[in-house]
């Protein structure tokens, strides 16, 4: 029971806060997409570790989100930021630490199971199904967990591509922004691993989304890491396209996943 209840409120953190964020008069000038796009992006991903329901302001959200990135605390709205919020980025929560439930989330088993149910258009099954395989190994060599497909029946976590509201309280929001999102351990929904299928994932440093970086992040999710603040973690929210060649796990990742297991 206590696991499901976990599993039930990393849901409900992942939701978007219901109330508008007042805006300071620093952002009289911005246009009003932009406005509208530092309150979501606020609310969504600065709100989980609110205690009541009550809506700070802007500017202590900026500070909030300004300290997890190393950046200045002015709570003031700038270019910079702007950018920021506009990268590609994973949709659980930077403020959200697994620390804070009564019990570490991690899986009790080494032995565990995934499954692949859902896959997107822009890559072949095939190597949708290589790289899902090269970010567990990625996992497998700093910890002694092992990983295991099956292609039928349940699976402790459950990989898909999905749009929009998927049935998880969690809707994806089209092209762009939070482009995937994923579970920490437990039953259920935990450990399930979502993917936006209104990306454009590719397997290069081109333009869209890179497969194996994300795979490899959001996994990191699915084993019970939250988001990392050091830049070149894997664990970092927003999203870099590079060679995957390059692509390695930061001392960073290393130390935190080898803490949990």
């Amino acid at each position: 029971m206590a696991a499901a209840q976990l599993t039930l409120l990393w849901a409900v953190c992942l939701l978007p806060g219901p109330l508008a964020l007042p805006l300071p008069p620093d952002a009289a000038n911005m246009s009003q997409l932009q406005r509208k796009q530092a309150q979501d992006y606020l609310e969504k991903f600065y709100s989980g570790d609110s205690k009541t329901k009550e809506i700070s302001s802007l500017a202590a959200k900026l500070k909030e989100m300004q300290n997890f990135f190393g950046l200045p605390l002015t709570g003031k709205l700038n270019p910079h930021i702007m950018e920021i919020m506009q990268k590609p980025r994973c949709g659980v929560p930077d403020v959200l630490k697994y620390s804070l439930f009564p019990n570490k989330l991690k899986w009790l088993s080494k032995d565990i199971t995934y499954r692949i149910v859902s896959y997107t258009s822009d890559l072949s099954r095939r190597t949708v199904d290589k790289i899902v395989e090269k970010a567990f190994s990625m996992w497998h060599e700093q910890i002694p967990l092992n990983f295991r497909r099956v292609r039928m029946g349940p699976a402790d976590i459950i990989i898909s591509f999905e749009t929009k509201d998927h049935g998880d309280g969690s809707p994806f929001d089209g092209p762009g922004n939070a482009v995937a999102h994923a579970f920490g351990p437990g039953p259920g929904l935990g450990g399930d691993v979502h993917f936006d299928n209104d990306e454009y994932w590719t397997v290069s440093n081109e333009i869209g989304i890179n497969f194996l970086y994300a795979a490899v992040h959001e996994l990191g999710h699915s084993l019970g890491l939250s988001h990392s603040s050091v830049p070149d973690a894997v664990m970092y929210p927003t999203y870099e396209n590079g060679d995957e060649a390059n692509l390695k796990l930061s001392e960073d990742d290393i130390k935190g996943i080898q803490k949990l297991y």
